[in-house]
């Protein structure tokens, strides 16, 4: 069934399933209460119902598209090519943090979620925006998806699956530890994955065929833990209109043959009580080819990038108690090989930046608190003019005698960004850069309250983001196959609400956004933005989990939006995207769960880029059998 309008009818079938959950009859007791131990639905933790996708093997981006505070604009699938943006910026302005450094593609911000780790090895992410991001970010204005190391787990996991379109996925999985020395205060652990997928696609000339293979090895200690990882990844996939979008009335079949190489040595330290150092070091290679037409071989482009980047960040209480210094340090050289980005007036580039940000901690009342942090940041590259940026964030937090928290925070910060080589190399055909592009600046002030308790939470925020010489690719109406860069002043008013609330056997997430853009391009030739301004002014997320037996769990995640319009979206601007997978768990095979799920279930051909075809609903059944 297509559904073009997905809007009351939706919601209400919404409103009348979480109901039913919300009525269903508590499962009698337990004998065993860890039974009904659910996954952890939580603001800041995992924050949608689904953990597997429905498509291909699980990566560290999958479900991101139903995650309250992150928007996902893809091309094909999540997995394939995704554009991840944080409260209306695009996706050059979000970076990808593990341990302690921002990984960076240096041609475009396309290939920023190119992660080839298993997704076992990372911890689920946070979302650093504000003052964290200002801190901890790097080279991004708006927010930071953040990931930590894993602890290695003893035992692992095999899946087989398949679906319609002729999807078919495996994936298998271990981890081992062991004693490291004589004293038991030490102990080393190896892990490996491998994974695959192919499909036909949802519609025609979509396709894709993955792999992955990754491993690390970790040395744990009682105060610290160290890992050494490599993981690669091939992946090809196709859509039509992918890069072009309706520049061509017969929508060429791009494709994109991508292959990533990530190396990464990681340390963390916590040498005594709120005092603690991560260090890390990665190299990263990226390979993509992109070809505009599969069918006549036309416009190969071959892009070749090489990262190495050393990164610190750590806190140190000055006085405990009352005064600690956090800190964050990163230096990232970047070089790019493409015959099409030669018009770049450099292919290789040195950033810098620093961070300190001072944390004074003052107690006002029994079980009060105020918090005020004053610092900033310094960024600089060996071709571009520096940047000192401001970070101010006071904060008020009172602790509850029943375990629970109030908080309320006020932040201003300024941060500032550098866009890759695809924004700087003049003279392409479809998308022209401009050498003389100018630096980003992102001035962000935002008011913020949480509330949270042992079985419900709510957070809220208020902020108003001003980005000079933001980097967007514009259009004028009559040379709509031409994507240019320019920079451009916009000013963004938002608003964030996320609830969360747990039953016995059920446990939800919802949220509710507006954004509202007040954009000057400076330039009267310009008629329509391709990115900054492609967002949900109205945006609800709803995620559920349901266990009515020890046997049995239902997952849901639900979107709706409500998008600013755009001349080139032939879709309607209301969407709504629902992923439900179900779990049996057989009592005659400890360790078996054989699955089904579907995303995209009202087949919306929501246009989630302008102009490039929407994705369509999938079906995937299989088991996993874990050790």
């Amino acid at each position: 069934m297509l559904i073009n309008h997905p809007s009351r009818f939706h919601l209400l079938s919404l409103a009348a399933f979480a109901a039913t959950l919300a009525q269903a009859d508590p499962i009698e007791a337990a004998s065993d209460p860890a039974v009904y131990t659910l996954p952890n639905l939580t603001v800041h933790g995992q924050q949608t119902a689904n953990v597997m996708p429905v498509s291909t093997y699980d990566t560290p981006v999958s479900n991101l598209e139903f995650d309250p505070r992150i928007d996902f604009q893809s091309r094909n699938m999540a997995e394939a090519q995704g554009d991840v943006t944080i409260r209306g910026g695009i996706f050059e302005n979000t970076g990808f943090r593990i341990g302690s450094a921002t990984l960076i593609d240096p041609q475009t911000g396309h290939y920023f979620a190119e992660l080839p780790i298993a997704p076992e090895m990372l911890t689920a992410p946070d979302v650093l925006i504000g003052a964290d991001n200002a801190l901890y970010g790097f080279n991004s204005t708006v927010g930071t998806i953040s990931y930590s190391w894993s602890q290695i787990q003893e035992g692992g996991s095999a899946t087989l699956g398949a679906g319609d379109h002729d999807l078919n996925f495996q994936r298998i999985h271990h981890g081992m530890t062991a004693a490291f020395g004589e004293n038991n205060a030490w102990s080393w652990g190896a892990e490996a994955e491998v994974s695959r997928s192919e499909s036909d696609g949802t519609i025609a000339n979509g396709d894709h065929d993955f792999d992955r293979v990754t491993g690390r090895v970790q040395l744990v200690g009682p105060k610290s833990q160290t890992d050494f990882f490599a993981g690669y990844q091939a992946k090809f996939f196709g859509w039509p209109g992918m890069y072009t979008s309706d520049a061509f009335e017969d929508f060429p079949p791009e494709t994109e043959n991508l292959k990533t190489r990530l190396f990464i040595v990681n340390h963390k330290h916590n040498y005594s009580e709120n005092n603690w150092v991560e260090a890390t070091a990665y190299d990263r290679r990226h390979k993509d080819i992109y070809t505009f037409n599969r069918v006549t071989s036309t416009s190969n482009t071959i892009h070749e990038t090489k990262v190495n980047a050393l990164a610190i960040a750590g806190g140190h209480a000055i006085t405990p108690e009352a005064l600690t210094l956090n800190y964050s340090a990163q230096i990232t050289a970047d070089q790019v090989s493409s015959a099409k980005l030669s018009t770049a007036p450099f292919q290789s580039r040195t950033y810098y930046k620093l961070s300190f940000l001072p944390e004074y901690r003052l107690s006002v009342a029994e079980n009060q608190q105020f918090t005020l942090s004053l610092g900033g940041s310094f960024d600089d590259t060996n071709r571009n003019d520096s940047e000192c940026s401001p970070i101010v964030e006071i904060q008020w937090s009172e602790d509850i005698e029943s375990g629970g928290r109030n908080s309320l925070s006020f932040s201003y910060v300024e941060s500032t960004q550098l866009i890759g080589y695809n924004g700087i190399a003049p003279g392409g055909t479809f998308f022209a850069g401009d050498a003389d592009i100018k630096r980003e600046n992102s001035s962000n002030l935002e008011f913020g309250a949480q509330i949270s308790r042992v079985d419900w939470s709510f957070e809220g925020a208020l902020f108003y983001r001003w980005d000079d010489d933001l980097v967007d690719w514009t259009y004028e109406a009559d040379k709509t196959k031409v994507r240019k860069a320019k920079n451009v002043d916009i000013e963004t008013f938002g608003i964030e609400l996320i609830g969360t609330k747990r039953w016995k056997t059920i446990e939800a997430i919802a949220s509710y956004s507006f954004l509202d853009k007040d954009e000057d391009y400076g330039d009267a030739s310009i008629d329509a933005s391709f990115y900054a301004l492609n967002f949900a002014k109205h945006r609800i997320t709803l995620g559920a989990i349901w266990t009515p037996s020890e046997r049995i769990e239902v997952r849901i995640d639900n979107e709706w939006r409500s998008q600013e319009d755009n001349a080139l979206r032939r879709s309607d601007n209301e969407a709504l995207f629902t992923h439900i997978g179900v779990s049996f768990f057989p009592a005659q095979c400890n360790g078996l769960e054989l699955f089904a799920a579907v995303d995209n279930a009202w087949n919306d051909d929501y246009e989630e880029v302008p102009g490039t075809p929407g994705r369509g609903d999938q079906v995937s059944c299989g088991a996993t059998y874990r050790w």
